[in-house]
């Protein structure tokens, strides 16, 4: 688990179009799913987040394959997570946590709480989230009018560990 590098930021596009399309497609139907990848796993978007030191990525020990990714931002005066994936395979091993803690640990030390947002169809997302801590504040109605494509915003306390700050 690290910051992003420059040098990451095609395996995380690469990351993005190998499993967004696939996860997404059967939830919020292909074209949906193709436009999530064109839209916000795209180089310069992922370049510009890299960048700036948002994003965070999981990295196999054998090959260096990128397993997982985690990207922050923020919305308004919220801090938020907007991207939190973990390679089919390589999932129930504690990466989806440690990714959310990876970030977690780079927020300002001032930062009280987090946010996170999932497509409504993603109910495997939003139990992990549900389990992580993460409590339903809203749900953003899709101007699609499909449901599946509603936006579940979430949030948490931010939880450090003693005598840590963030960054």
């Amino acid at each position: 688990m690290r910051t992003a590098v420059p040098d990451d930021v095609a395996a995380v596009c690469g990351f993005g179009e190998t499993h967004v399309v696939a996860h997404y497609a059967p939830l919020i139907g292909e074209e949906a799913a193709a436009e999530q990848v064109r839209t916000w796993w795209e180089e310069s978007h992922i370049g510009a987040a890299v960048a700036a030191g948002q994003v965070v990525v999981a990295v196999a020990v054998a090959d260096g394959e990128v397993v997982g990714v985690g990207q922050r931002g923020r919305s308004g005066e919220d801090h938020v997570i907007y991207k939190l994936y973990v390679a089919p395979d390589h999932r129930g091993a504690g990466l989806g946590p440690r990714l959310v803690d990876a970030l977690v640990a780079q927020l300002p030390p001032d930062v009280d709480r987090v946010a996170i947002e999932h497509f409504a169809a993603n109910e495997r997302a939003g139990a992990f989230y549900e389990r992580e801590g993460f409590r339903v504040e809203r749900v953003e109605r899709s101007p699609s009018g499909d449901p599946a494509r509603d936006v579940v915003w979430r949030a948490r306390a931010v939880q450090r560990p003693s005598g840590a700050a963030g960054g």
